[in-house]
């Protein structure tokens, strides 16, 4: 006899269907298993059979084979346990036959036969949706499941007795409910913008970029509070919509770092050190995993002390950027994860930091500054829209300063300017567009529509710059964000002043 259980095998944040074969023949006891399985897979033997022990069953005196088909699709992870397991007590007759025929299983097996959290529940309960079919998942992974759908059959049992009572009618297991971690609540409380003091140039580009989801650079000597004003961005962005909520959630779920199965709507807010691998920042390994730019998505990754990353690392920025995707490529196999980020980057001037700071004089003179920013591309640059320098504020600045501008006052300009964004793209038929810096080069001429004066000025400042075709469109996407601040219908020349400003205001940091 052969038993078939259906689990999933993951590619990128998608679940594949795996089917399980399970066959129980006469011969020497053993259990072998086939179709590609990692190490984590090989050991399920072990665990499979201490769990059915545990749970008051033994393993039939018959040479198992388990087959996890299609056979060339790598299978990785300890979620397949429990439908080996499920699959072994139909093939023995402890379970009736047709059970699991509607359902998709997934589990990591204690040897007490307890189930233990698996990542990726999510995107399998999607999975398991889109093709009719019901879920069997870990009770801490009940309420990620339940977001997939809710007339979906889920079942998420403590144990292996627990679930096999479930099926034998002694015992009925209830729905889980989603649950939900709210951007207002259940959260350490988020450093208010009015914490900073001056600096009313950053915090009026920490506002652009929050608008439209702009790149921003700070640059400027230690202890200017280039760090202290991009933790403060997530306090003025709003939250998350269901789809963008969805999204994070289910790449959050296949990384494992979905705390208790509550999907959340704030936005997600990396920032690795600087002495993060290639691998940790796009993804990748031996067994692949999302990277801190995937982690991101739909969100802020920041980069303090933004040349001291590996020049290799940095460059590796440049195609997620441009394309919203990231893409690992190795021998054994070929995935790609969401990655559309914005990204948030700070910076001294030079090594010493202090280069062009009154009444300070470098040692090594201008090529200290020189050599230190030439470890960023230009190509990188050029993709950054906002370039912002931090000056440094002497004690009595702090002293004099009154009371700075709350977050939540921000909070309700960028949440208009956005609103206003989300109503035009929908208009234009680009309903999965929500900010400018997302805004599509086919309708940037008619979203950014500018007076004659202000086209006037664009035309002559990129032939003086010398800008390139995509700082252009970078600055006329800065310039739109400017007008849905103001409420104006069209881009006009002081908006698009401002954008170029922005893009040329860091020395030595341009165009």
């Amino acid at each position: 006899m052969i038993a078939r259980v259906s689990t999933v095998a993951f590619q990128g944040i998608e679940a594949k269907l795996v089917d399980v074969q399970v066959m129980a023949a006469p011969g020497k006891m053993s259990m072998s298993i086939v179709g590609l399985p990692d190490k984590a897979v090989a050991e399920s033997r072990e665990r499979v059979q201490a769990a059915l022990h545990a749970s008051g069953l033994s393993m039939p005196v018959k040479k198992v084979t388990i087959n996890l088909a299609p056979a060339d699709l790598p299978k990785e992870g300890s979620h397949y346990d429990l439908p080996i397991a499920m699959g072994l007590m139909v093939a023995v007759g402890a379970l009736p036959e047709d059970c699991l025929q509607s359902y998709v299983v997934l589990g990591e097996l204690g040897l007490d036969g307890t189930i233990a959290p698996v990542a990726g529940v999510l995107p399998a309960a999607i999975a398991a949706n889109m093709q009719e079919l019901g879920l069997i998942c870990p009770q801490a992974c009940g309420s990620e499941a339940a977001w997939a759908g809710a007339d979906m059959d889920i079942l998420n049992p403590r144990s292996l007795i627990a679930l096999a009572n479930h099926f034998r009618g002694t015992q009925v297991l209830s729905r889980p409910k989603p649950a939900l971690q709210s951007f207002s609540e259940g959260f350490e409380a988020i450093p208010d913008l009015a914490d900073v003091k001056g600096q009313e140039t950053a915090k009026r580009a920490l506002e652009i970029a929050a608008a439209g989801n702009h790149n921003l650079l700070f640059s400027g000597p230690p202890g200017s509070g280039k760090s202290m004003l991009a933790q403060r961005l997530s306090g003025i962005l709003p939250p998350l919509s269901a789809r963008e909520m969805l999204d994070v959630s289910m790449i959050a779920s296949v990384a494992g770092t979905l705390s208790g199965g509550r999907l959340t709507d704030r936005w997600p807010f990396r920032s690795p050190h600087h002495s993060a691998s290639m691998a940790a920042m796009v993804g990748g390994g031996h067994r692949a995993k999302p990277g801190e730019i995937s982690m991101a998505h739909h969100g802020v990754l920041f980069l303090d002390e933004l040349p001291e990353f590996s020049p290799q690392v940095l460059d590796s920025l440049r195609q997620p950027l441009e394309t919203g995707e990231c893409m690992i490529a190795r021998a054994n196999h070929r995935v790609s994860y969401p990655a559309r980020f914005q990204l948030v980057a700070a910076m001294n001037p030079c090594k010493c930091g202090m280069a062009g700071e009154p009444g300070f004089t470098c040692a090594r003179g201008p090529r200290c500054r020189s050599d230190y920013q030439a470890r960023i591309s230009g190509p990188l640059l050029d993709r950054i829209d906002l370039r912002v320098e931090v000056a440094a504020l002497k004690p009595s600045d702090l002293i004099l300063t009154g009371a700075a501008e709350a977050s939540v006052t921000v909070a309700g300009r960028v949440a208009r300017a956005r609103a206003i964004q989300e109503e035009r793209y929908s208009r234009m038929g680009c309903a999965h567009v929500l900010t400018n810096a997302a805004c599509p080069p086919h309708l940037l001429e008619d979203v950014a529509s500018m007076s004659a004066e202000g086209r006037k000025l664009l035309y002559d400042v990129s032939d003086k710059l010398r800008l390139s075709a995509r700082a252009y469109h970078r600055v006329l996407k800065v310039a739109r964000t400017l007008a849905d601040l103001d409420g104006s219908v069209h881009a006009e020349r002081h908006h698009l002043a401002e954008a170029v400003a922005y893009r040329t205001s860091s020395e030595g940091v341009t165009a």
